[in-house]
């Protein structure tokens, strides 16, 4: 069933590809690395999440970059193979394009079953990840924004103040110092620690400290009132409520999505299935697009390729999008683009098509019609 012309073929196709996959990702993992820089907050979060971040955003971009490395691992394959004559002498031999078709698609399923682990599995994972990530450093954000350790906090035109010598990971704090003028009285209170959260709903610092002492009384007056305490709470306005977890469709175990009867639910389970349904497509548009005689012009093809390239995944975001807006019918679904490109480029192609030569051949022999009379 699979013999040394397909072994041969297969393995310099799959060298082809890993090479393309590994500079794809040494590529994207640089430009990555710099935008989540940006993304991330280093201080608040610490490198260990900047890196988990990026392996996130790693994971969920793979299932995109494995379709297009392999429509040009084939290609470059198809095209060095023209270029030494391999292909001439595969066609010599009776290994025609049905045998490189076969081929191909064989390739493509192990290439197509890694892909559908990374979009339908992996993918949903990273993103749910990913949004954690930003969440946390939001609320850190935010925490920061307002009480900051070593630094005095001042509110309500300065009727509050508020100084923490540290704040720990854990939200617990230390060496707190807290000085309230409101309501015509002034109030002092010293502690050694608490504990601090932000009020989801309001977004408002609530510090509870304990153990602490208290000293009520205006300056100038001798009327002071001393005590400890072991517990004491104040609260401080914030910027707002507290980021909350968004119900992103892409943190969506697929298992979810397939018994789901919404549009967008629809739209996004395609999405992730249009990967590895786009491995054998590519597979099936591949072979066309190169000339099996390096002495014929590949310009031509060369060019169609280009633009089946870019129309085949720019088709994809707009059939996409068309889906979960209710441009197309549910019956259509988003995957008409990939049959469309096909039908397109095969179109194009059919006058020099493998099939088309063999009717001519059997038709006429090795001459078209009338060109005996014209030399």
């Amino acid at each position: 069933m699979f013999g040394i012309v397909d072994r041969y073929v297969f393995r310099e196709v799959s060298k082809v590809f890993i090479a393309i996959v590994v500079t794809l990702l040494l590529i994207v993992t640089s430009l990555m690395f710099l935008r989540t820089l940006e993304k991330v907050n280093v201080g608040g979060l610490g490198v260990e999440s900047v890196f988990q971040y990026l392996r996130f955003q790693i994971v969920q971009d793979t299932s995109s970059l494995l379709p297009p490395a392999f429509f040009l691992a084939m290609l470059a394959t198809l095209s060095r193979l023209a270029r030494d004559s391999e292909l001439i002498a595969m066609n010599a031999c009776g290994i025609g394009p049905p045998r490189i078709y076969r081929t191909l698609l064989l390739l493509a399923i192990p290439v197509a079953l890694l892909t559908a682990w990374f979009a339908l599995f992996l993918q949903p994972e990273a993103a749910a990840g990913m949004q954690e990530i930003r969440l946390k450093q939001q609320e850190q954000t935010a925490q920061i924004a307002g009480l900051q350790p070593g630094r005095f906090y001042v509110e309500d035109q300065g009727d509050v103040v508020v100084y923490i010598g540290e704040i720990d990971r854990r939200k617990l704090l230390s060496d707190v110092f807290i000085l309230d003028r409101r309501g015509g009285n002034s109030r002092l209170v010293v502690s050694d620690g608490g504990r601090h959260r932000i009020e989801d709903a309001t977004g408002d610092h609530l510090v509870t400290l304990s153990s602490g002492h208290r000293f009520d009384g205006n300056p100038g007056s001798g009327a002071f009132l001393i005590g400890n305490f072991e517990e004491y709470r104040i609260r401080i306005q914030g910027s707002g409520a507290t980021p909350r977890a968004t119900n992103k469709r892409s943190t969506t175990p697929t298992l979810d999505l397939l018994g789901s009867s919404e549009r967008a639910d629809r739209a996004e389970l395609e999405h992730r299935l249009a990967a590895p349904l786009a491995i054998f497509t590519l597979a099936i548009l591949a072979i066309p697009l190169v000339e099996i005689s390096p002495r014929q012009k590949t310009t031509g093809r060369l060019l169609l390729a280009f633009l089946a390239y870019f129309s085949f995944f720019n088709l994809q975001r707009l059939a996409e999008s068309w889906l979960e807006s209710g441009v197309t019918p549910l019956w259509l679904g988003s995957f008409w683009y990939q049959f469309a490109i096909l039908g397109v480029v095969y179109l194009i192609l059919l006058p020099e098509s493998f099939w088309v030569k063999r009717v001519r051949q059997r038709l006429w022999g090795d001459r078209m019609p009338g060109l005996g009379d014209r030399i």
